[in-house]
């Protein structure tokens, strides 16, 4: 049983004691900010107190004095502070503890939680248009959508990767035009694509090839390729054509007629668009008959919700008008508001040698996301796309990534995991093997170091529920960045074998090396990030790297 769970158990019993009534179900407990005031810390006198009609700090006196007579488990200290806040102090033991259950959960087991069984999520991103290579900003919405489904995944959900193409519409015929003009050896028309990728690819296509199907399934080609390069794959690949032929579109805009849903002026069919919270009424069909942009957009939500109980939507930067549209079409289709998150991610800015990136080494114009992986590695990439939250600009700095130093966030984390790797192999030549975990004695580790390891592996199943419930994957990569600074340290400060070292010690300290080593490589796979056994700094192999 985690710790809290002990004493929370313990706090509700000796309010049952003192009589309070109601016992609350739910008591809060948190870590003080000041450690000196204790390990946890409940506000439950000040919450009960008006309940109970009694003095908040009075309450909290009388429930430090009934639990200090008989201390739930590792309970060495408490007390009250403030108006009423009641404080633990733990012994060490609670984190040894922490240690047993990371191994006992192993890579699979620790961090994974039941929150979201029995519920189906489909995560649409990327969902480029197919008529280009995806570009370096495109990188961030996909490392980003992959690691929120990974999140889901951990929790429970049963998810679905979704890329929604947009393979039909004026874009797709501009783009076909293009591809055949170029292969035509003649000029571009103006609203067609003039990248020198148009080039390229019209010199791929045969000769008798239907240009908007070939274009479309180059595109697609290299769509896959890239993503593929990050480790991200799709479930499913939605055509909106198929859509539009299955009938959904007429379906749905019979499914609003029967909500009064919308109206027709000026010729036009009008969603209602502003009765929930949109600026104003958007047209689904204009007066010519023909569709907007947006009613195949409400069709395939309204597919979305009958194959899935949740939503998520990464969409990029110039896509912030579309949010309250949708919200309402939906709405206006009786689904629920909190059941369709859009996620709007903002831009990335390129550097390299400390200035701005906007065009391509290899071509001169838009730099392709392939050209970014292929420059910096796919681990680098993803790490680093995930560093920030979505919500804020981010500087990708080209130089940095692409380099094997401890200022580079990405390889910190994977040194430290290849560091783990490189003792115990070490251990090995020196005949010294781990032993079992249930002959060691944990009592030992004791040093400030070993003990803040062990507060960062007990707070992981606590980072991966916040992560996943507010879809930010940026929590995890600061946790395994926080998690990975306290290994170092404890690599510096701590030997794990060695002349003079008592065996006991070492066998706990080769343990505590396999609850990181079980931490960080969670972590990593939340974010898509490779879990390396070897690594070289400066050109030197890591195996050969330092004293253990």
């Amino acid at each position: 049983m985690d710790v809290r769970d002990t004493l929370i158990d313990a706090v509700r019993s000796a309010l049952a004691d003192l009589g309070v009534e109601p016992v609350p179900d739910v008591v809060q407990l948190e870590r003080p900010a000041n450690p000196e005031h204790g390990d946890w810390s409940t506000n439950v006198a000040l919450a009960s107190a008006k309940a109970a009609g009694r003095n908040p700090r009075e309450l909290g006196t009388a429930l430090s004095d009934h639990l200090s007579t008989a201390p739930p488990p590792h309970v060495i200290g408490v007390d009250v502070a403030g108006p009423g806040f009641v404080n633990f102090r733990l012994a060490d033991s609670w984190l040894h503890e922490v240690l047993v259950d990371v191994v006992d959960a192993g890579t699979d087991g620790w961090g994974r939680l039941d929150s979201g069984v029995g519920t189906s999520v489909i995560v649409e991103f990327v969902s480029a248009n197919p008529t280009g290579p995806l570009h370096a900003g495109h990188g961030r919405g996909a490392c980003y959508g992959d690691s929120v489904a990974r999140l889901y995944e951990r929790c429970g959900y049963d998810v679905v990767r979704e890329f929604y193409v947009n393979d039909r519409g004026v874009q797709m015929q501009n783009f076909a035009a293009s591809l055949a003009a170029r292969a035509a050896g003649t000029e571009v028309g103006e609203d067609g694509y003039h990248g020198r990728y148009i080039v390229d690819w019209a010199a791929e296509m045969p000769g008798d090839a239907d240009p908007l199907e070939w274009g479309y399934a180059r595109a697609l080609a290299a769509h896959r390729s890239v993503l593929e390069s990050l480790s991200i794959h799709f479930d499913s690949w939605f055509s909106e054509r198929s859509m539009i032929a299955s009938g959904a579109v007429d379906a749905t805009l019979a499914d609003l007629r029967a909500a009064g849903a919308v109206y027709e002026e000026d010729g036009a069919v009008w969603l209602r668009s502003s009765d929930h919270g949109d600026d104003k009424d958007r047209v689904l069909v204009k007066g010519d008959g023909q569709p907007t942009y947006l009613m195949p957009d409400v069709a395939y939500h309204r597919d979305k919700f009958g194959r899935a109980d949740r939503l998520v939507n990464v969409f990029g930067a110039d896509h912030h008008g579309y949010v309250a549209r949708m919200h309402a079409a939906m709405a206006l289709l009786g689904h629920d508001r909190s059941d369709l998150e859009i996620v709007i991610t903002q831009l990335v800015n390129l550097q390299r040698d400390g200035r701005e990136v906007r065009l391509s080494k290899r071509t001169g114009e838009m730099v392709e996301l392939a050209e970014v992986v292929d420059e910096v590695g796919a681990d680098a990439a993803r790490f680093t796309y995930l560093l920030l939250s979505v919500d804020s600009p981010q500087t990708f700095d080209m130089d940095l990534v692409a380099s094997q130093v401890n200022e580079n966030p990405v390889f910190y984390v994977q040194y430290a995991h290849a560091r783990i790797h490189s003792v115990v192999l070490m251990a090995a030549a020196e005949g010294i093997e781990r032993g079992s975990l249930a002959d060691t004695d944990l009592s030992v580790l004791v040093h400030p170091r070993e003990l803040e390891i062990l507060r960062y592996l007990h707070e992981l199943p606590d980072v991966v529920a916040r992560a996943c419930r507010e879809r930010a994957p940026h929590q995890v990569t600061a946790w395994v960045r926080d998690l990975a600074s306290a290994f170092h340290g404890f690599y510096h400060d701590c030997r794990v074998f060695g002349d003079g070292m008592h065996p006991s010690t070492t066998q706990a300290r080769l343990w505590l090396l396999e609850g990181v080593r079980i931490g960080l490589a969670v972590a990593m796979d939340l974010l898509g990030v490779g879990a390396p056994t070897e690594m070289w700094r400066d050109g030197v192999d890591d195996r050969a790297d330092g004293e253990a």
